[in-house]
């Protein structure tokens, strides 16, 4: 079963989306549910400064986690 993808989540590219112009691995947050397991990803430099926001479906996505859950 996918794991639930909810609002604010810390999400990679699980592969390369070159259409979006996203690679596997990049790492955004979760801004809006656009429709049921479709997402509007926001990706930030690391400076903070955003240079995508991109609507992706939820298999195109993996939460990552940063401590014990």
């Amino acid at each position: 079963m996918p794991e639930l993808i909810r609002f604010l989540d810390t999400v990679a590219v699980t592969e390369d989306l070159p259409g979006k112009h996203l690679c596997r691995g990049q790492v955004g947050t979760v801004k809006d549910m656009i429709a049921p397991g479709v997402f509007e990803v926001e990706f930030s430099d690391e400076k903070g400064r955003m240079y995508a926001s991109v609507e992706l479906r939820a298999e195109h996505l993996m939460v990552l986690h940063y401590g014990p859950r």
